[in-house]
């Protein structure tokens, strides 16, 4: 266990050292303000005040740690090691910026819940984010100030061995529907009908009956494929499907059809199973609600994951809705159109609600790499390279890889071409050196 000595304990501290020093580097921590029992503790110990007490390891903390609500935060991004910084400190400081000042801020998504400029969904872009401004995206930036952390209590605690921690993948499958022609009921089969012929689509017009009378495979039912990538993967993959009823951004099939039960019920056979909430599911807990139930009735257990439609959040009401609804993770926390690392980790970490100063129960799975953004590069090598760029960020220091694909991406066809040799590259990854 480590002791932290600080003249002054605060939600907003606690939260940010156990990310820290608890989940990055497996490492209980305590917390006291008594002198005496920081003296008088022999394993490892720091300060964390305004001026170190003797030759501790001690770090300069920010005001930030200590405020209550939301403040107009000077944040000025310095090179660091390789990496990114900032909440300067001073010499004196074993490390030169208040880590965990800068941890907080991060991971409380604090730039999220002040002015800024949302896109055509409604969504906060990665254009608005410090991250990006400052060229430190694509790296996860708080879990390498944790190793840098742990060498400096390395080098003063010689005898002390961390825990290992080995390198993971997550893998999120996302099913928005599962069928492109199947299962869509007489109205919209005719509606696709007409919009093939008039718009000259008669290559999609033939396919859709041929698929439709059986005579051949519907492009999006890749679950067989899937299922049996996961037989061979000590990984298990989580899948979110879509249950919420038809609107305009929400486009599946009827939750009620039996072929779609049998096939959520068949995936939860072997893969987790979560809830893609539908996009009006975000704002309103009573759909959410009916969506949720709608889900347990089907796996006959309770939910305990899901994720939104379109990667879209409104911070703190969407996390909010699911602490409410006792849905205990949230795989929705990442940007559509770059990779990267929105909340600056590789680590699950737990949602803090900035308006009433505590930490939820709320475990967030930020993702990484999303199929759709790997579309911006033409060359299959050029997605190859992105995709192991982050790899490698994430493998050096030992953290979780999650990367979003959907049911769709499987099918190999037109801009998917390829799709699945990205994705056997991801599973692979865990086998090399």
């Amino acid at each position: 266990m480590i002791l932290v000595y600080t003249h002054k304990i605060s939600p907003r501290l606690k939260y940010a050292f156990k990310h820290i020093f608890t989940r990055i580097l497996g490492i209980p921590v305590s917390f006291t303000t008594v002198i005496e029992d920081f003296i008088a503790h022999d394993s490892l110990k720091m300060s964390y005040t305004k001026q170190a007490l003797s030759n501790e390891i001690f770090v300069r903390n920010h005001e930030l740690i200590y405020e209550q609500g939301l403040s107009d935060v000077d944040v000025q991004v310095y090179d660091w090691d390789h990496t990114k910084c900032f909440f300067l400190t001073n010499e004196k400081s074993s490390i030169p910026f208040d880590i965990f000042s800068a941890t907080f801020y991060l991971l409380s998504r604090y730039e999220e819940y002040l002015p800024h400029v949302k896109d055509e969904y409604g969504r906060f872009t990665a254009e608005e984010s410090l991250a990006l401004k400052n060229n430190f995206l694509k790296q996860p930036v708080i879990d390498i100030w944790a190793y840098k952390i742990k060498e400096v209590f390395e080098e003063r605690f010689p005898n002390f061995i961390f825990p290992d921690k080995k390198y993971s993948i997550k893998p999120i499958i996302d099913v928005p529907s599962p069928y492109f022609y199947k299962h869509k009921g007489v109205l919209r089969t005719l509606g696709g009908t007409v919009k093939d012929f008039f718009s000259f689509k008669f290559r999609s017009l033939y396919n859709r009956y041929m698929v439709l009378f059986g005579l051949k495979h519907d492009p999006d039912d890749t679950f067989r494929y899937i299922l049996n990538r996961q037989k061979t993967s000590r990984f298990k993959f989580i899948f979110f499907f879509l249950i919420g009823d038809y609107s305009t951004f929400d486009k599946g099939v009827n939750a009620q059809k039996k072929q779609y039960v049998s096939l959520i019920k068949h995936v939860a056979d072997y893969c987790s199973v979560g809830l893609k909430a539908s996009f009006f599911a975000l704002d309103d807990i009573q759909v959410l609600k009916k969506e949720k139930n709608r889900m347990e009735g089907i796996l006959n257990t309770n939910l305990s994951a899901s994720r939104q439609s379109f990667s879209k959040l409104n911070l703190p009401k969407s996390y909010r809705n699911l602490v409410d609804l006792e849905i205990m993770e949230d795989y929705t926390m990442g940007y559509v159109n770059h990779v990267g690392f929105r909340a600056g980790t590789c680590t699950p970490f737990f949602f803090y609600d900035l308006d009433f100063e505590i930490q939820t129960p709320l475990k967030i799975n930020a993702y990484h790499v999303l199929d759709y953004t790997l579309l911006k590069h033409n060359s299959q090598l050029d997605k190859k390279e992105t995709i192991g760029r982050i790899i490698n960020e994430i493998k050096a220091v030992d953290g979780q890889f999650i990367p979003v694909f959907h049911n769709y991406t499987f099918s190999d066809i037109d801009r998917w071409k390829g799709f699945k040799e990205l994705f056997n590259f991801i599973l692979e990854s865990i086998d090399e050196d």
